[in-house]
């Protein structure tokens, strides 16, 4: 009969990080981090205050969300949205993790997040190494980042000038792969000669054993002679 163990607080191998190390979190650093989500609710609210004293307080709502439902119609404006969308998830999950991969200093401070923007295969993250991370260490944990990123691989690329100073490129598309699959007729045409060449009937009512067709030669009939000629 097999029995199932479930881990403990005894086994966990990371019981003993939090007192190793802890993560740094100050007033100004979280602001930081979350500067994309404070301002969004901050216009937001502004927003609303605004519309409050134009229209009464019972249609502000219905107005702002009117208003956002127009700008989730427009294609150009839409697309804006999901790139700066994607840009603020490679953020927060690169900074996840730097901290599971311990990609950080012994005080617990992150690699800072100078500026993140869209490209077209995905993100681009301008990243500031502190004291005790380098580029090398990203590189070693390329696959981590793409996985905790939801992309398709991750670049990464440092300053020729300051080495404290890193580019990660988060790949998500191809933008040279074929958008669909165009048949040629060669793959018929190689399959008709395979068979030819292994000696098997290539065309439908052709005979296994009938061999190839007789060089034209000369006719193997003799003429008759004159005098029997009708």
């Amino acid at each position: 009969m097999t029995t199932t163990r479930t881990r403990g607080k005894r086994d966990d191998m990371y019981n003993l990080d939090q007192f190793i190390v802890k993560m740094h979190r100050s007033p100004a650093g979280t602001a930081w981090r979350w500067r994309t989500e404070l301002t969004v609710l901050g216009g937001l609210a502004a927003a609303l205050a605004w519309l409050s004293g134009q229209v009464t307080i019972h249609w502000a709502p219905l107005v702002l969300a009117a208003a956002i439902g127009i700008i989730f119609a427009v294609p150009w404006s839409r697309r804006f949205i999901t790139r700066r969308f994607w840009c603020v998830l490679a953020r927060h999950r690169f900074q996840r993790l730097c901290w599971e991969t311990r990609l950080h200093t012994r005080a617990g401070r992150l690699p800072i997040v100078a500026w993140v923007r869209p490209t077209k295969v995905g993100e681009r993250l301008h990243v500031i190494c502190r004291a005790g991370t380098s580029a090398e260490d990203f590189e070693r944990h390329t696959g981590e980042l793409a996985a905790a990123c939801y992309a398709r691989s991750a670049r990464i690329t440092r300053n020729r000038r300051w080495s404290q100073l890193v580019t990660i490129d988060i790949i998500r598309r191809d933008t040279l792969a074929a958008s669909h699959h165009v048949d040629t007729p060669l793959a018929r045409l190689s399959a008709v000669y395979a068979n030819v060449l292994d000696a098997r009937p290539a065309l439908a009512g052709l005979a296994a054993d009938d061999g190839p067709a007789p060089w034209p030669q000369a006719s193997t009939t003799e003429p008759e002679p004159p005098g029997q000629a009708a």
